[in-house]
């Protein structure tokens, strides 16, 4: 069931204001949440709000969970824990667009790219935050060299685990309100999320953008005091945000492809 425009306008601002307050978002990122939260509540209602709301509330939580322990790791991230407006488009862009077609054309397929593509979007920042938390062997595409927890394209055991468990905490929150999804659609949906993050690992060590900081090390910040960092790797107009956003589109197209073989 869907709020009518004015409640869920006012719902939605209320969220904007509410993750903003929290610094879970910068001003120009609770724009674009509330943007989003006023599609969820005013076209798709439940079943489309709480998978949504069940990755940020729990991603975000992750997020600033343990900062001291990834303090270091987030001198290589390109932005610090509050999302912006680009980084909320990366999450839920893809499938803020699966729900604006399923308002004019509601297919099944379009419900299942939705969730698989915000399980992708939670694989992808529980894996990075429970990898870079737990620390351990962490290798370039989990066969590769060493490199530090919290680098982009690193794998390890606890990231893994971590991916995984945040694919599933999305498909089993849309479970109560898309019986498509009950019995093992629901894990076929997280293991489309789970691919979308793997998509992102490997993207992440072989074409996202790298800079070398003034101190010889690697960085995803294309700047520093002020002034631009030569490239060390990758394509300079990939950056992390692209990387999240070729994420959810992996976990859309699979996740379509299991409810509408369920369907």
């Amino acid at each position: 069931m869907t709020a009518p425009p004015l409640v869920a306008l006012a719902a939605a601002a209320a969220f904007g204001a509410a993750a903003y307050g929290a610094r879970a978002l910068t001003a120009g990122g609770a724009v674009a949440g509330a943007a989003l939260a006023w599609m969820l509540l005013a076209w798709g209602g439940a079943a489309w709000a709480a998978p949504a709301l069940t990755f940020f509330v729990l991603s975000s939580a992750l997020s600033r969970a343990g900062r001291r322990r990834k303090r270091s790791a987030e001198a290589l991230a390109a932005k610090g824990d509050r999302r912006d407006a680009a980084q909320v488009a990366a999450n839920g862009g893809v499938a803020a667009a699966c729900l604006a077609v399923w308002a004019v054309w509601p297919a099944a397929p379009l419900y299942g790219a939705f969730v698989g593509a915000f399980a992708a979007a939670a694989a992808d920042t529980w894996g990075t935050e429970i990898g870079t938390w737990a620390g351990g062997r962490t290798r370039r595409l989990g066969v590769g060299g060493r490199v530090p927890p919290g680098t982009s394209g690193g794998v390890s055991a606890a990231g893994t685990a971590g991916a995984a468990a945040g694919a599933l905490s999305v498909a089993l929150a849309a479970v109560p309100f898309a019986p498509a999804l009950g019995g093992g659609a629901a894990l076929a949906v997280a293991a489309a999320g789970l691919a979308g993050a793997f998509a992102d690992t490997a993207l992440g060590a072989t074409l996202q953008a790298r800079f070398r900081a003034p101190d010889g090390s690697l960085t995803e910040r294309s700047t520093a005091a002020g002034r631009a960092l030569p490239l060390a790797a990758g394509r300079r107009w990939l950056g992390n945000d692209g990387v999240n956003l070729a994420c959810t589109l992996v976990g859309a197209a699979l996740g379509a492809l299991v409810v509408g073989g369920v369907g």
